[in-house]
C-alpha cells in the first residue's frame, strides 16, 4: 500500500512536470513575440518558436493524458478479468509464423517453443508462411515443417509484404482464431492462448494484443527495448481504453472471421496498424493485454534499429495520409475525438519527433546568430527587448534540459534506470534523419524496398570512413552545428555557443552508435 502511493506521488509530479513545461514554453512563445515586434527578423523567428511550442504543447499534453491513463490501467484489465468464464469449449487455432530470409535455426527455434503451447493439440494448427527467396533456406525450412508437423506455404512472389502472406493464408485456413508470431519471438508462457481466448468471449471483440518486449543484451540492446517499452507501458494502455489499440504484427490473436469482414489486411508496409484502424472503422472491440508471453532477439545493432525505425516511420506517413482520407466517413460513424487524436498522434507521432527536433535544432542556430549577445549583464534585463538572444538562449538550454530530464525520469519511475533514460533521448535524436527520410519517401510514394541502406554485420568493427559514410548527414549537420557553436565563442556568446554545442553532441550520437554498435 504505501508503495502504492508513492508511485501515485511520483505520477503526479510527472504530469504536474509536463503541464509546467507546456504552459512555461507557451507563455513564453507569446512573451517573445512580444520582444520581437520591433524587429522583423526577432519576429519571424519568435512566430517559429510559438509553432514548435504549439506542436509540442499539444504533444505534451497527449503524453500527459496517456500517462494518466496508462496509470490506472491495471485495475481496468483487472476488473475486465474477473468477468471472464473459463473456456468450457476450445475454438480451433492457427499459429502463424510469416517468415523472409530468416535466420533458419531461430525459425525452427521458436517454432519449436510454440508447439508447447498449453491447449488441446486436435484444436491448434501451425503454419509457417514462407515468403523467402534464398533456396537453400527454403528447402531448411520445408524440411523442418514436415518432419515437425508444420503446415508449409510459400509463395513465389512477395506481393503485399507481411500482409500479402497472412492474406494468402486466410484463404487457405479454416481455424477460427489466428495467434501470430514473428520469427525471432521465443514464447515463455505456454499459457499464451488459455489465458486470451475467453476474452473472446465478448463476440465483437476482433484481436487482442500482449506486451512486446526483447531478452536481454547488452546495454544498447536493453536501452532500445525500453525505447519500445514507453509505447506498450504507456500509450497502448491509453489507446486500448479508447478502443484504438495497435495490433502490433505478433504476440497477439485475431478473430479471423472479424478480418475476414474487414476483406484481410491492408496490403501496407505496416499492416498491422491499418489492420487496428479498419478493426475500429467495422465497429470491432480491441484489447491490449499488458503481460509479456514471448521475447523476441535483442536489437544489438544501431543499423538495424535504424532499419526498423524507417520502416515504421514510412508506414506511420502511409497511415497518415489513409487515415485522412477517412477521416469523414470516420467521423460519420460518431467515434469519439480521442480516437481521431489516437488515430493523427499515432501517424504523426514519428514525424513528430525528428521534424520538431531538427526544425527546432535550426531555430536555435538561427536565434544565436540575430545579434551579437553582452559578454555581461544584470538579470534584471533579460526582460529587455535589447537581450532578447540572450533571453531566447537561456529559454533554449532550459528546454534542452527539460528534454533530458523528462525521459529519464519515467525511465527512472518506471524502469529504474537514468542511464537507459539518457540513452532513449539519444536515440531520438541519432534517428531523426532515418525517420525524416523515411516521411519524405513515403510521401513521395517511392518504393519502401529501397529503404534504409546501412547494412552492418553485427560480427564486423567499422572504422571511421565507413561511419561516415554510415551517418553522412548526421554527422555533417553535427558537425556544421560544431563550427557555429565555436563561432558564438569567438563573438563571446557563451550561452549560444554551449546550446548549440550540445546540440552537436546530440546529432553526432548517431556516428558514435554505429561505430560502436554497428
Amino acid at each position: 500500500m504505501e508503495g502504492a502511493f508513492k508511485n501515485s506521488r511520483l505520477s503526479i509530479l510527472v504530469i504536474a512536470f509536463f503541464v509546467i513545461l507546456t504552459a512555461s514554453g507557451m507563455v513564453f512563445s507569446m512573451y517573445l513575440l512580444y520582444l520581437g515586434s520591433y524587429n522583423i527578423y526577432l519576429y519571424a523567428v519568435a512566430v517559429l518558436f510559438l509553432i514548435l511550442s504549439v506542436v509540442s504543447g499539444f504533444f505534451n499534453i497527449f503524453t500527459v493524458y496517456s500517462y494518466y491513463r496508462s496509470v490506472n490501467y491495471g485495475e481496468y484489465i483487472k476488473k475486465l478479468r474477473k468477468t471472464l468464464r473459463p473456456l468450457t469449449e476450445y475454438p480451433t487455432v492457427a499459429v502463424v509464423m510469416p517468415v523472409f530470409n530468416e535466420d533458419a535455426s531461430l525459425v525452427k527455434s521458436g517454432m519449436t517453443r510454440l508447439k508447447s503451447l498449453d491447449y488441446p493439440k486436435d484444436r491448434l494448427k501451425f503454419y509457417l508462411l514462407d515468403d523467402s527467396t534464398d533456396p537453400a533456406i527454403c528447402n531448411e525450412l520445408k524440411s523442418f515443417s514436415k518432419s515437425s508437423g508444420v503446415n508449409y506455404i510459400h509463395r513465389q512472389s512477395r506481393k503485399g509484404f507481411k500482409a500479402g502472406a497472412l492474406n494468402n493464408f486466410i484463404k487457405k485456413s479454416s481455424e477460427e482464431f489466428m495467434a501470430v508470431f514473428d520469427y525471432d519471438e521465443y514464447l515463455t508462457n505456454r499459457r499464451f492462448l488459455l489465458d486470451l481466448l475467453p476474452y473472446f468471449n465478448d463476440k465483437s471483440v476482433s484481436f487482442i494484443q500482449t506486451e512486446k518486449r526483447y531478452f536481454k543484451g547488452t546495454f544498447f540492446s536493453d536501452a532500445v527495448d525500453l525505447f519500445d517499452a514507453f509505447f506498450f507501458r504507456f500509450i497502448q494502455p491509453s489507446r486500448a481504453m479508447n478502443n484504438t489499440a495497435v495490433f502490433a504484427g505478433s504476440c497477439g490473436i485475431i478473430r479471423k472471421s472479424s478480418l475476414e469482414m474487414m476483406g484481410g489486411f491492408p496490403e501496407y508496409i505496416i499492416e498491422d496498424t491499418f489492420f487496428s484502424f479498419e478493426s475500429d472503422m467495422h465497429n470491432f472491440k480491441s484489447l491490449y493485454v499488458p503481460k509479456v508471453y514471448a521475447y523476441g532477439k535483442p536489437i544489438r545493432t544501431f543499423s538495424e534499429l535504424s532499419r526498423q525505425q524507417w520502416r515504421y516511420n514510412y508506414g506511420d506517413t502511409q497511415f497518415l495520409m489513409y487515415f485522412m482520407g477517412r477521416l469523414r466517413n470516420f467521423r460519420r460513424m460518431k467515434k469519439t475525438r480521442m480516437s481521431v487524436i489516437d488515430y493523427m498522434v499515432h501517424g504523426f507521432g514519428l514525424n513528430y519527433v525528428s521534424t520538431v527536433l531538427i526544425m527546432f535544432t535550426i531555430t536555435s542556430a538561427l536565434v544565436v546568430f540575430v545579434a551579437k549577445a553582452p559578454s555581461s549583464f544584470a538579470i534584471s534585463e533579460l526582460v529587455n527587448a535589447k537581450y532578447i538572444t540572450t533571453t531566447i538562449e537561456l529559454l533554449g538550454i532550459g528546454a534542452f534540459i527539460s528534454s533530458i530530464l523528462a525521459p529519464m525520469v519515467l525511465a527512472k519511475i518506471h524502469f529504474k534506470s537514468l542511464r537507459k533514460g539518457f540513452m532513449v533521448l539519444l536515440l531520438n535524436f541519432s534517428l531523426s534523419f532515418v525517420r525524416l527520410k523515411a516521411a519524405v519517401s513515403a510521401a513521395a510514394n517511392s518504393n519502401p524496398s529501397s529503404g534504409w541502406t546501412r547494412q552492418a554485420d553485427s560480427k564486423a568493427r567499422y572504422g571511421i570512413l565507413d561511419t561516415l559514410r554510415g551517418t553522412f548527414p548526421e554527422t555533417m549537420f553535427s558537425s556544421l552545428l560544431f563550427i557555429l557553436g565555436l563561432a558564438a565563442l569567438v563573438i563571446n556568446n557563451v550561452f549560444g555557443a554551449i546550446w548549440l554545442l550540445w546540440y552537436a553532441f546530440l546529432y553526432l550520437s548517431a556516428f558514435a552508435f554505429f561505430y560502436i554498435y554497428g
